[in-house]
């Protein structure tokens, strides 16, 4: 079966003066089809960086990254911006920890702007979100303005933006960053809702360890390289190495 994503040898570096930084150091992994995984580290290991690679949105030094059997950047990055967000917006919802809100607009337009950029018609388009808003319990809360809501509901409408359009892949980066325990944790199950019933591909960024038992698949960073990965009976073997490490400091 083909991967859902494919990173291969994937190298980024920047420029600091006189200096040369590597922050992605020849990273390979697969994603497959539905599954739930979770990439993790300290900060400042390179996930974020690693993830706006995968979308599209920084182009590595080298190497090569296939989503949906495409290449993302084209053979030597010959794909434009434009070809790469066009790509996006059909095939990934993406969700950050701090939602960018259209401010001029309610909860429902917000959530309906991603399906305008698609050329949609507009009476479809209210219709799609206000269904999708109310699969997520928030339908009562459509006409609000999104600075109006608690860090939980705006994390909400901010996943049921990123769902509108049906995507096959949901990236999520620290998600649970701004909410309170049992936000994060709602959010979670929700995220895993989505992976096990609507068979969604969710790729999640966090340094939050208490989050790695809603994984199927857990990718351990650090200092820019890939020091692990650990599937659903692996990570009991990743639990025990991290607390061997907590215990040796």
């Amino acid at each position: 079966m083909t991967p859902m994503i494919a990173v291969k040898k994937l190298n980024k570096s920047f420029k600091v003066g006189e200096q040369t930084v590597s922050v992605l150091k020849d990273i390979n992994f697969e994603i497959e089809r539905g599954d739930f995984v979770i990439i993790f580290g300290p900060s400042g290991c390179g996930k974020s960086t690693l993830l706006h690679t995968l979308l599209g949105l920084e182009p590595p030094s080298s190497g090569s990254v296939m989503t949906l059997d495409q290449s993302v950047y084209g053979n030597i990055g010959t794909k434009s911006e434009d070809e790469r967000a066009e790509f996006r917006k059909r095939h990934i919802g993406m969700v950050y920890q701090q939602a960018n809100w259209i401010k001029s607009l309610s909860v429902v337009e917000n959530v309906m702007f991603p399906l305008k950029l698609l050329g949609m018609e507009l009476d479809k388009t209210r219709s799609q979100a206000e269904t999708i808003l109310n699969s997520m319990g928030m339908s009562e809360h459509k006409d609000y303005v999104p600075s109006e809501l608690s860090s939980g509901q705006q994390q909400k409408v901010a996943l049921a933006r990123a769902l509108v359009t049906n995507p096959e892949i949901i990236i999520a980066d620290e998600p649970t960053g701004n909410l309170d325990f049992e936000s994060g944790r709602e959010l979670m199950l929700t995220l895993t809702k989505l992976n096990r019933e609507l068979k969604k591909t969710v790729v999640m960024v966090t340094h939050d360890l208490e989050y790695l038992s809603y994984a199927k698949t857990a990718i351990r960073m650090f200092d820019g390289a890939l020091v692990g990965i650990y599937k659903d009976g692996d990570k009991h073997k990743l639990m025990n190495e991290i607390k061997g490490k907590r215990g040796s400091k």
